[in-house]
């Protein structure tokens, strides 16, 4: 079975990541950000492609929804 990978990934570069993916919203309104949110997580999906590997985050992410 794979496993999620917890581990930060970024190294040096997470505050510029952030910075990045804020910048790719800035200039949309709230239900057109929401859209673009769930386009690109739908791309990484299909990118990712290991289902199970896919079902532990939407497990970790419901978890962490509060």
């Amino acid at each position: 079975m794979t496993q999620l990978n917890l581990t930060p990934n970024f190294g040096d570069e997470a505050d510029a990541f952030y910075a990045e993916l804020i910048a790719a919203q800035a200039d949309l309104g709230d239900e057109q950000a929401a859209d673009w949110l769930a386009r690109l997580t739908l791309i990484l999906c299909n990118h990712i492609g290991d289902r199970e590997v896919l079902r532990q985050a939407f497990e970790l992410a419901h978890k962490h929804h509060d």
